[in-house]
């Protein structure tokens, strides 16, 4: 908003550039390409912490190891009969012991919460399919009623998840012409038009060159990573990335540093002290380093501190790999991602990656940059449906709750799932938020 006598359009800084001034205290003005140039004067987001307190930590772990002992008593005088490996002779283990126990005594009890089978789309709300569990979450049986949902555990951050409307007519249309599915890569059976057509618009979308398009979110991390970097490159991580990036550095043969969850300080410590002391064993010069970071981390909601990553990436001649399945489409003024939330330029990533799961109702994902790079816990009682994250894809004691939100929903569900959110907070003594509340409602 303007304050009487000024111009909404123009910044102190850029007087003869159209501008504009946004929530958090910056400018950013348009230029040529359509994107928005960041104000270097501005300050940069920052995302809020704060550290649990210790009564709740304390309160968790003990509900953790009340659970744990109950279960090391359980194994002692009951051995389940599950299935066992065999032939496994010269092989990895699937599961460690912990593991193993861990999913056999503690993940049974509570495996309700997880895997919820639906059968409806998963649109603004969802069905669940109810089962009952007669054998404390051995097996499940489907009692034949269903219920409906508000959905907060779907991906559809633009509300195109639906079985109706423009998208779903496209799809139709799409696959009277082309067929359902190409049914294997395009190395083996090779490119039919749309592929180039989603990769031009792709490139145009983002603002760079060129972009490869991949049929699966997840693998266009952790098989194309091994394919950017090799043994003799740095990769400075953060730490709450995905695991899809986590795999693909393992497959790369690269060395792995991990910096402090968002925490430049840390990064440049990373950086200069990785510099200083080269490859192991060697001490040669790194072939390349490159910083890998989420716009959106997915465990985590926070946003990325891009336009300081730029900074230091440019201070020790580093490239970026950014991470913008979360992000693009649902950051930033066009939808352009954290790139188009702070106004950076395209340009100063070296590597974008993104999905089309997330934002745009479909699958797979891409990889695009200058030059082409070929090279729950379950809220249902109260009916919400969230995603829940445990160990093993977790830490044990730092699950989360994921609450995807959709412009599908409306100002009456999700104000419903905040009163819920709020509610059993309450109860399970999660509130631990020393932060003042806004007083000014919330305007949608």
């Amino acid at each position: 908003m303007s304050t009487t006598g000024t111009n909404p359009y123009e910044s102190s800084s850029t007087a003869s550039l159209p501008g504009r001034r946004i929530p958090n205290g910056k400018t950013i003005v348009k230029v040529q390409n359509g994107f928005n140039k960041h104000n270097e004067s501005a300050q940069h987001q920052k995302s809020s912490y704060e550290q649990v307190p210790l009564h709740t930590a304390c309160f968790t772990y003990l509900g953790f190891y009340l659970l744990m002992i109950l279960g090391y008593i359980n194994q002692l005088f009951f051995t389940p009969k599950v299935a066992t490996e065999k032939f496994r002779d010269g092989y990895v283990p699937l599961y460690d012991a912990f593991e193993k126990f861990y999913l056999r005594y503690v993940y049974r009890r509570v495996k309700d919460c997880w895997n919820r089978p639906i059968c409806s789309v998963p649109g603004s709300e969802v069905v669940l399919k109810d089962r009952i569990t007669k054998d404390y979450g051995w097996s499940f049986e489907f009692t034949g009623t269903e219920t409906k949902c508000l959905n907060l555990g779907s991906y559809n951050y633009l509300g195109f998840a639906q079985n109706e409307g423009p998208c779903a007519d496209d799809a139709e249309e799409c696959i009277w012409t082309y067929g359902l599915a190409a049914c294997s890569s395009r190395r083996e059976l090779g490119t039919n038009p749309l592929h180039n057509e989603l990769e031009a618009l792709t490139a145009k979308f983002l603002g760079v060159e060129d972009a490869i398009v991949f049929g699966m979110g997840f693998a266009t991390n952790s098989l194309n990573i091994p394919t950017l970097i090799s043994p003799g490159c740095l990769v400075v991580s953060d730490e709450k990335n995905h695991a899809s990036i986590i795999l693909g550095l393992r497959l790369s043969g690269a060395t792995p540093k991990v910096f402090k969850h968002n925490n430049m300080k840390d990064l440049e410590r990373v950086l200069k002290d990785s510099i200083l002391t080269g490859q192991p064993g060697t001490g040669k010069p790194w072939k390349k380093i490159l910083i890998i970071v989420e716009g959106v981390f997915s465990m985590e909601g926070s946003i990325v501190k891009l336009p300081e990553i730029i900074e230091l990436k440019k201070k020790y001649k580093a490239y970026i790999y950014l991470d913008e399945a979360h992000s693009i489409g649902a950051m930033g003024p066009s939808g352009r991602g954290v790139v188009d939330y702070y106004g950076v330029d395209p340009n100063d990533i070296d590597i974008l990656m993104g999905t089309f799961t997330k934002s745009f109702g479909s699958a797979g994902g891409y990889i695009a940059g200058n030059k082409v790079i070929a090279v729950v816990r379950t809220l249902t009682a109260r009916n919400i449906a969230v995603v829940g994250v445990g160990f093993p894809a977790t830490p044990i004691m730092e699950g989360r709750i994921r609450f995807c939100l959709s412009a599908a929903h409306t100002k009456e569900q999700l104000d419903y799932a905040l009163s819920v959110i709020d509610d059993i907070s309450d109860t399970l003594g999660l509130k631990y938020s020393r932060k003042p509340r806004n007083p000014h409602p919330i305007e949608y």
